[in-house]
């Protein structure tokens, strides 16, 4: 699968100007990510081939699972405008822990933190990028 992903951005980014790296074109970034994509498909690949891998055997689907996590994204996404980023953000770390098996609410609760806080320096600060921050009834 990560072989496939990987080649088809990779192809489909030729489509586009490459540029160089010091000036990158709109393809440069897709190709790459699609090569390094395909590069750790085929490391993985190559591991689950050898004769020393160990077996595993999965168990059923659970579609709890993928409706917390693809819920918890389109939660985030709806809840983004009226809560702002913070509360939004937060929220969404809370319902897609819920997913795993070994749920914890401290663990839950400062990934939520950590989280909340890295997209404050890496995205408000380092990019200058511009999200209400909090709930409208507040006031931003």
């Amino acid at each position: 699968m990560f072989i496939g992903l990987g080649a088809g951005f990779a192809v489909q980014a030729t489509q586009y100007s490459m540029g160089t790296a010091a000036r990158m074109g709109p393809g440069y970034f897709p190709f790459w990510l699609g090569i390094v994509l395909a590069l750790m498909g085929a490391i993985v690949m190559l591991g689950a081939l050898n004769k020393r891998a160990t077996e595993t055997h999965v168990s059923r689907f659970d579609f709890r699972i993928v409706a917390l996590v693809v819920g918890s994204v389109v939660l985030y996404g709806f809840a983004l405008r009226p809560l702002g980023l913070y509360l939004s953000l937060f929220l969404l770390v809370i319902v897609s822990s819920f997913a795993s098996h070994e749920f914890n609410w401290k663990v839950a609760v400062a990934n939520g933190l950590f989280l909340v806080l890295f997209s404050y320096v890496a995205f408000i600060r380092g990019l200058g990028l511009i999200f209400p921050l909090w709930p409208a009834a507040l006031g931003n």
